[in-house]
């Protein structure tokens, strides 16, 4: 696998996660009526909605910045776990939020060197 390959292969799936969690951010702040009745439906007050957004975006914002872009996977990835019980508890598909989280860890592994050899994806 050449470098180039992982560089767009890094590039596409920040990309995809960066639309996924800007638009998730931008209607949370418009309090789309979507996002209102999911967070009630799981006992959330609607003033919650804008902290979440801002939650989200503070973590793509370090996850994008190359010094913190591990810290900001983690985070992500703590987010995202929320998510996971949040879809659980209003009976939605828990899909989604698995694959962005996943799409979190496959953007950033191929952009760091150091997680391509701490955890080594090896040929049978």
């Amino acid at each position: 696998m050449n470098a180039s390959w992982k560089i767009w292969t890094s590039r596409v799936l920040a990309s995809l996660i960066t639309l996924a969690i800007v638009a998730s951010a931008a209607m949370k702040i418009a309090h789309a009526p979507k996002m209102v009745e999911s967070l009630t439906k799981i006992g959330l007050s609607e003033s919650a909605l804008v902290p979440l957004a801002m939650v989200e975006l503070a973590c793509l914002v370090l996850y994008h910045i190359p010094r913190t872009s591990i810290l900001g996977a983690v985070l992500l990835t703590g987010y995202f776990g929320g998510a996971i019980m949040a879809h659980l508890l209003g009976g939605e598909s828990l899909a989604p939020v698995i694959l962005i989280g996943l799409m979190v860890w496959g953007g950033i592994y191929f952009r760091v060197p150091v997680l391509q050899n701490l955890l080594p994806v090896r040929k049978a």
